[in-house]
Parts: C-alpha cells; structure tokens; sequence
C-alpha cells in the first residue's frame, strides 16, 4: 500500500510548548488518518522528528509498503536523505528511530513550502491550543 505523509511539529518558544500534526492519504487522496498530539516542551527540530516518527509509526500500522513524507523543515528532510549530518544528540536519536521504522518500506522524503502542508500545520496548532486551554 502506498501512503502519503504530510507532517509537521512546532514549538511556541524554541524550545517551549510543543505539539505534531500528521496527515496520512491514500494514492487518490482519501483521508487514511490524522495525528494532532502535543508532545510537552521541546525544540522545533524535536517536534518536525517527533512528527516524522509518529507518522512512520502510523503509516506501518496501515500496512505501508511505500511512503512519500512531505515535510517544510528542510533540516530533517535533508537530514533523512543524508545531505546534512546530525550534531545534535537529541535529533540523532529520533533520527535512528525514524531510520529503523522505515525497515520493509520504501519511504522518500520531500521538502515543501510551509503553504503546502497546512493541514498538518493546522493540526499541530489545533493541539497546541487545546492544550494552551487547559493550561
């Protein structure tokens, strides 16, 4: 099964309050399932690699065989594709996590403008205010 992945995380402060929102479609566009978390306080690097996990971690449980993530922090897409190393011991740890889920499928990774992923965009601020509510 191929699955499309718009994901993102946030931070309000960097690091500060910190939500992840994903959203997992089908090959004709068909809402599969969404992911709108807040995740404690983190960076935003934090967040954008917690997103890409969750997603992932979704994605297998949908019986994935291939996954196109789009994501607008170029950092962790180019971190993915090995264009940039990782110095950060708390990003490299997510990013082992976010290899080792992708055994058994075939995952790219796509970097987009911000105006590209606004559902998952709208989704991390959704739990950001929620939480924002409670607070």
């Amino acid at each position: 099964m191929m699955i499309t992945m718009h994901s993102d995380g946030g931070s309000r402060g960097n690091p500060g309050p910190a939500a992840i929102g994903v959203v997992l479609t089908d090959p004709s566009g068909n809402l599969l399932g969404t992911i709108s978390e807040y995740i404690g306080e983190t960076t935003n690097n934090q967040a954008e690699y917690r997103a890409l996990v969750s997603g992932l971690e979704k994605a297998k449980e949908f019986g994935a065989s291939e996954v196109s993530c789009y994501l607008d922090s170029e950092l962790v897409v180019k971190q993915m594709n090995h264009e940039y190393k990782i110095k950060d011991a708390g990003l490299s740890a997510l990013f082992v996590k976010a290899w080792n889920l992708t055994s058994g499928m075939r995952v790219t990774y796509h970097h987009v403008p911000r105006e590209k992923n606004k559902a998952a965009d709208r989704l991390v601020n959704q739990a950001l205010d929620a939480q924002a509510r409670l607070g």
